[in-house]
């Protein structure tokens, strides 16, 4: 038989297919596709109950004496030739994106180092360590890092999920063997022989039957096929799901303890600040003393202390909300863990950021991966509604003892088998079927431009983030001159003023202007650590180096339940 084939726009990978991917989490359901291909083709013959897996991985068949063992072995060979035939589109990986970079021409890339600033330059082609985060050279967040992993709640919920599909694949492949089932029954029965003009009393008699019955779906077109495949594409978009819920995890945990450490950095320049505020206003105060200040003047420098204390109460609500927030990623209520006191001065800001070419992302970033996965299941829901086109065979048996006493169920005598063939053809069914399969092609193709999106919309974070560190390195030598003339301002005006040469406007400007510049470094700086990480995630977050542990199976407990 032809392969029926559904036209779908989907573009060849060349060189590779579905099962060839790079990446080690997209083997991880082969051999659940492979094993029930083979049954498919070979395990038809276990409906006789014998034969075993040889050394190639082929099902053999024992013969077995017996004319409805014989008769059904003729029917299964029969399948078998037949099973070979699967309907639908066959996936291939869409092609690889060609653009040679990220950013848009003219843009510039990251500026080398100067003034003192941390330098940082790209290293095109390098991927990204499992461990991105060891990169700041803290131990308090690789410790953090850990807790977060084990106990986070919704890495956990994402590796029940996958577990939850990876048992629906196992549901989907039942299809592919026989089903085998015993029945018995006893029931009490009144035989009326005038209904068949026969001029006897009815009798009234006990039918004891006990026995086997078997059936086995023929897959003719591979419609339990393309079932299993598309369960297997939907569990392997789970486990991509989970390396996306675990490159979330690590890089919302890193944020948060920059965001912490930013937030202090903030709290001590601000502190500065104040200080600085304190120390004019005593240098206002000797003014007034000698006569040459007034109370204006003391009630302008208090004016501008007080305001600069109005500062640290937003940024420790930040501060609070960060440290929560970490506790939520590691598992914990914020009163029962005390995050670490991140500090920007104990962190090493990466020098070299791994870059790998736009080809290459598609295979490390969870979301396009996903992605495709998604695809793939989209393209065997065609091969599911193509087959359901297509004529159906189940095959069956039976074996039933009969009897109208207990102790006559087991005798040879009393037997009675059954072996049939059972064929159902859609004829009419007011275009029902073909509209499902015109809508399973419909939703392919709204997958593949989902798809499609996801490797633009990647592209672009990728680029916004390579031209946020261009920029960020860039603001920081500005914000670094900013701040040093500021200091020289500063110290100039206070000591002009304290000799009566300038007023108090000028001093509390110059103030200002020193305020803007301390807060405006630290700020920089701060991104700048920022900005690194979300490179890091941005480019897959090395989350293929990761061995996540099976998900773990457990009875529900009372916990939830009324």
């Amino acid at each position: 038989m032809s392969r029926q084939r559904t036209p779908l726009t989907v573009a060849p990978m060349a060189g590779k297919d579905r099962n060839r991917r790079d990446v080690p989490g997209g083997r991880r359901f082969r051999a659940h596709i492979s094993s029930e291909a083979r049954a498919a083709e070979a395990g038809s013959a276990a409906v006789t109950g014998t034969g075993a897996w040889d050394k190639a991985g082929m099902y053999s068949a024992a013969p077995r004496s017996g004319p409805w063992r014989r008769a059904l072995g003729v029917a299964v060979g029969i399948a078998t030739l037949l099973a070979g035939c699967t309907v639908g589109p066959d996936f291939l990986s869409p092609k690889a994106p060609t653009t040679p970079g990220y950013t848009a021409p003219g843009e510039k890339n990251l500026p080398a180092g100067s003034g003192g600033e941390a330098a940082q330059h790209l290293a095109l082609g390098n991927k990204i360590s499992g461990e991105w985060w060891q990169l700041f050279h803290s131990p308090d967040l690789d410790r953090v890092l850990r807790q977060a992993i084990a106990d986070n709640r919704t890495l956990l919920a994402a590796r029940a999920t996958l577990a939850e599909a990876q048992e629906a694949v196992s549901q989907a492949t039942g299809a592919v063997y026989p089903q085998v089932n015993i029945g018995a029954g006893a029931v009490r029965q009144k035989f009326d022989y005038q209904a068949f003009g026969l001029k006897q009393p009815s009798q009234v008699f006990n039918l004891y039957t006990i026995g086997p019955n078997v059936s086995y779906a023929l897959d003719v077109f591979g419609g339990i096929r393309r079932q299993i495949e598309q369960e297997a594409a939907l569990a392997e978009y789970q486990d991509y799901q989970l390396a996306a819920a675990y490159l979330t995890l690590t890089g919302n945990t890193v944020m948060q303890a920059l965001a912490i450490a930013a937030l202090h950095a903030q709290a001590k320049a601000v502190a500065d600040i104040v200080a600085d505020d304190e120390e004019n206003l005593r240098l206002v105060q000797q003014e007034l003393a000698v006569g040459m200040a007034n109370r204006i003047d003391i009630e302008t420098a208090t004016s501008q202390l007080e305001n600069d204390r109005t500062l640290l109460p937003p940024l420790d609500q930040q501060l609070s909300v960060a440290r929560h927030a970490l506790s939520v990623l590691v598992g914990k209520a914020p009163a029962d863990w005390e995050p670490p006191e991140f500090e920007l001065s104990a962190l090493v800001l990466p020098g070299e950021l791994p870059v790998s070419l736009p080809s290459e992302l598609m295979r490390q970033r969870p979301d396009i991966v996903a992605a495709e996965a998604r695809l793939h299941a989209a393209s065997a829901a065609v091969g599911v509604a193509t087959a359901r086109l297509y004529p159906s065979l189940t095959l069956s048996a039976s074996l039933t003892q009969e009897a109208l006493t207990p102790d006559q169920v087991f005798h040879g005598y009393n037997n009675a088998w059954a072996l049939g063939l059972n064929l159902t053809a859609p004829i009419f069914q007011g275009g029902a079927l073909e509209a499902q399969k015109r809508g399973a092609i419909d939703a392919f193709n709204a997958t593949l431009a989902e798809y499609q999106q996801t490797v633009l919309q990647s592209l672009s974070q990728v680029a916004d983030v390579l031209q946020a560190l261009a920029h960020d390195a860039r603001l920081i030598e500005a914000q670094r001159r900013a701040l040093g003339s500021a200091e020289s301002t500063m110290d100039l005006t206070r000591r002009t003023y304290a000799v009566g040469n300038v007023g108090i406007l000028q001093l509390l400007t110059a103030q200002r202007f020193l305020e803007q510049a301390r807060l405006g470094y630290v700020r920089a700086v701060a991104q700048r650590y920022l900005d690194t990480a979300q490179l890091f995630v941005a480019m897959g977050g090395g989350w293929w180096d990761q061995q996540e542990p099976s998900p773990s199976r457990s009875e529900p407990s009372g916990e939830g339940k009324k």
